[in-house]
């Protein structure tokens, strides 16, 4: 199981869609992004105080964001001991991953010609570290990255629901497979997808972006999908 890198002062936690969070909510973003990498497996209880200790904050904010993640359908809360994982369907991530592509594949091509050059560099971070956590296997980094890649990118078609409607419908998604791509060293080309997306979107080719846009959901169900 990949672990975060520890600091003194707590975890780098995310900052996702270019939005200022409040500390609960970027704790409540790394939780997320451990469920959605397979970090957090269904099913299984895990409490405030050994959430917090793995990673590296007290246990209240915890404790507070897992009530968030109460609300959002992601965890149950199991009294006396903690929370229990909430399983995810092969069926519901079908119909997530079918309305993802309804909106983001198209939405994503139009900024091919809508989005300027000055926005479309300003990811070019986000994408690096995707690259730089697939190398070094972190898996809840390359998850958060990856969030903050695709809102960001969302976010500048101008619509903020939009941006709330696919942030939810990840959240929701399980990527199992991450951890086998890892495992047999996989994980970087589809990494370098980001950037390739972002050097499309560059050179104003619609239809290279709607290819990689296509080609890079399909793993959510494919390659990043698959069961241990």
């Amino acid at each position: 199981m990949a672990q975060r890198p520890q600091q003194a002062d707590g975890p780098e936690l995310p900052r996702l869609g270019g939005r200022r969070s409040s500390y609960r909510e970027r704790v409540a973003d790394a939780l997320r992004a451990a469920l959605i990498a397979g970090e957090l497996r269904p099913g299984e209880v895990y409490s405030a105080p050994s959430l917090a200790a793995r990673f590296g904050v007290s246990a209240t904010p915890v404790r507070e964001a897992m009530l968030d993640l109460v609300k959002e359908g992601l965890v149950d809360t199991v009294p006396n001991k903690g929370f229990r994982v909430t399983a995810v369907s092969d069926e519901q991530l079908d119909e997530y991953t079918h309305i993802r592509a309804l909106i983001e594949i198209p939405t994503v091509t139009e900024l091919a010609r809508t989005a300027d050059r000055v926005s479309l560099e300003a990811l070019r971070p986000a994408a690096r570290e995707i690259v730089t956590a697939a190398v070094a296997g972190d898996l809840i980094a390359y998850v958060e990255a990856d969030t903050r890649f695709h809102l960001g990118l969302l976010a500048l078609a101008g619509n903020a629901h939009l941006v709330e409607v696919v942030a939810d419908l990840r959240g929701r998604s399980r990527l199992y497979g991450l951890t086998t791509l890892v495992k047999a060293g996989r994980l970087l080309s589809s990494a370098e997808e980001h950037l390739e997306l972002l050097d499309a979107l560059l050179d104003r080719d619609e239809r290279a972006v709607r290819d990689i846009m296509t080609r890079h959901l399909g793993h959510v169900r494919g390659l990043w999908a698959a069961r241990d």
